[in-house]
């Protein structure tokens, strides 16, 4: 059960739906830590509350993709553009967008998976690796590390689920089969491994956009960005001052904490408080953050 809330000039009105988010369509390779699955029913209620639909859907920060993805399939927008700054990531989403998804569907369900193999596999030094080679290991790795998680530090799973140990999280069959449907959709997807704020700017005068916005939640202080990801450094009042200049529809999601709420009241934007489970079925609760608010009533 998700519960949203609404700030509006002041007043507060709160809503209760039921998600069932084992009934939303699993479309990304990753088990990506802080993934957005869980929002993708709100992400359709949003974009069908706009005019129209966007000619062009911007994620700056893709990571796991499930977001820009779920726009692909349902063809919620013209085109999507994903941005991913760390080069592990991006190598997957080089190699499944740009040519060798094949090579790589098949590499993960002809992989032997052991302690040995796996420990050879990611003992290669990076650099000797191509993109494709990286792409592998990078969802070898997300798929042994505990959580997902990419960043250095990050521990292989020992015990995982039901006493499988490395292979708990090892799904190559229906790896291959999400790479490959996402292999059919190529043409709607533009990949650019870069800054997705530099990608935003660009786009920053035009009204036919849609932005989904997700950044590594390091803001005010929080540790929890830089634990799980290489890539965690952001001015988030940049990010917020960038946002007011968007002329055309943004969504962002943040941790919740007073100082974000404050960034968003500087900035006149709209706050929700979404409340959800994280992957220890811990509550917790997200904000959603825009200029309009008023269609997580309908």
């Amino acid at each position: 059960m998700q519960q949203l809330a609404l700030f509006d000039e002041g007043h507060e009105i709160e809503s209760t739906r039921i998600v069932n988010v084992a009934s939303v369509p699993q479309r990304s390779p990753f088990r990506y830590p802080g993934g957005k699955t869980w929002l993708v029913p709100r992400l359709r209620q949003w974009l069908r509350f706009l005019e129209m639909p966007p000619s062009l859907f911007i994620e700056p920060f893709a990571g796991g993709g499930s977001i820009g993805l779920t726009v692909a399939f349902e063809r919620l927008a013209g085109h999507i553009i994903m941005v991913e700054l760390d080069k592990q990531v991006a190598a997957v989403w080089h190699t499944i967008l740009e040519g060798d998804g094949e090579w790589l569907a098949d590499a993960l369900v002809n992989f032997q998976l052991t302690p040995h193999t796996v420990a050879e596999a990611l003992g290669r030094a990076d650099s000797t690796l191509s993109v494709r080679e990286r792409a592998f290991n990078t969802l070898l790795k997300n798929r042994v590390n505990r959580g997902g998680i990419l960043a250095p530090g990050a521990g292989l799973v020992k015990h995982g689920e039901n006493g499988r140990g490395l292979a708990s999280r090892w799904y190559p069959v229906t790896l291959k089969r999400r790479i490959l449907d996402i292999v059919a959709i190529h043409d709607r997807i533009t990949f650019i491994e870069g800054d997705g704020l530099e990608i935003m700017l660009s786009h920053a005068a035009k009204q036919d956009v849609a932005f989904f916005i997700d950044p590594p939640y390091t803001a005010a202080g929080k540790k929890a960005g830089s634990r799980l990801y290489n890539c965690s450094q952001l001015n988030h009042n940049e990010l917020f001052n960038l946002a007011a200049s968007l002329q055309g529809h943004f969504l962002m999601t943040y941790d919740d904490t007073e100082e974000v709420r404050e960034l968003a009241r500087n900035h006149g934007f709209a706050v929700g408080v979404v409340a959800m489970k994280n992957t220890h079925h811990a509550k917790m609760t997200e904000l959603l953050i825009s200029r309009d608010m008023s269609w997580l009533n309908l």
